[in-house]
């Protein structure tokens, strides 16, 4: 905000009586006055309510399935498409979002990868912000943060580093996964694990024991999203 200096200049008036003296005239008034101007109270990643880029673009989602509800996390890689695990929107009859400040969306449609606990899901609506992915996998011993919508409750942000490689355990990703430390819930899976310049190095999509966390790495991402033909539509389930 930009804070304006007011000068007040007072006039004092001459004496109309029996004055003996009249007192010295004030100095000069400056011509002109270049008032400070405050620091920024809002990072340019902030949006004005305090939220950054990776809180914004990290959306809950609500998996409607034949005779049951899912919980899980997506974050948006453009104006209307999502990422998220493929076990969260696989078999659903509707898939519900909701953003960062409260808004709910409805998914326009979503695919998943054969090969990979991976999915996009795309939206007619335009969602509130989108990350960028790093341009490699991140390196044993790494610092990454996971944001995500653990047990469908606030968006909560946990902390790590990554801990190791291994083949998925799972079996539901054909290529290795990266293990961390950062802890997770169900309802995280899907949820972006960021580096500390908030680009996204992996995807959650379980979690381990010793609060150890399983996520697909970021090249696994990018292969998926260079070969769309690949991607299946999702089947609701009957």
């Amino acid at each position: 905000m930009r804070t304006r200096t007011c000068l007040a200049l007072v006039v004092a008036g001459a004496c109309l009586g029996a004055c003996s003296a009249l007192p010295d005239p004030p100095a000069p008034v400056p011509s002109s006055v270049l008032a400070p101007v405050a620091a920024p109270t809002t990072p340019a990643d902030l949006s004005p309510d305090g939220f950054d880029d990776a809180h914004r673009a990290t959306v809950r989602l609500l998996s409607i399935r034949c005779g049951e509800l899912a919980t899980g996390t997506g974050f948006a890689i453009d104006a209307h498409t999502l990422v998220t695990a493929r076990h969260v929107v696989g078999d659903a009859r509707e898939v519900r979002l909701s953003t960062y400040d409260g808004h709910d969306l409805t998914s326009s449609g979503s695919a998943t990868a054969p090969d990979a606990d991976l999915a996009i899901v795309s939206t007619d609506a335009t969602l509130p912000a989108s990350l960028p992915l790093a341009d490699a996998d991140p390196q044993v011993g790494d610092a990454v943060h996971v944001i995500g919508y653990p047990k469908g409750d606030a968006l909560t942000v946990t902390t790590g580093h990554v801990t190791g490689e291994r083949k998925d355990p799972l079996d539901v990703n054909a290529d290795p996964v990266l293990v961390a430390d950062a802890t997770v819930e169900p309802g995280s899976s899907g949820s972006p694990v960021l580096d500390d310049a908030d680009a996204v190095v992996g995807v959650v999509y379980a979690k381990g024991t010793n609060d150890t966390t399983f996520f697909v790495p970021v090249s696994t991402l990018r292969a998926m999203l260079d070969d769309e033909d690949s991607l299946v539509p999702t089947t609701a389930c009957d």
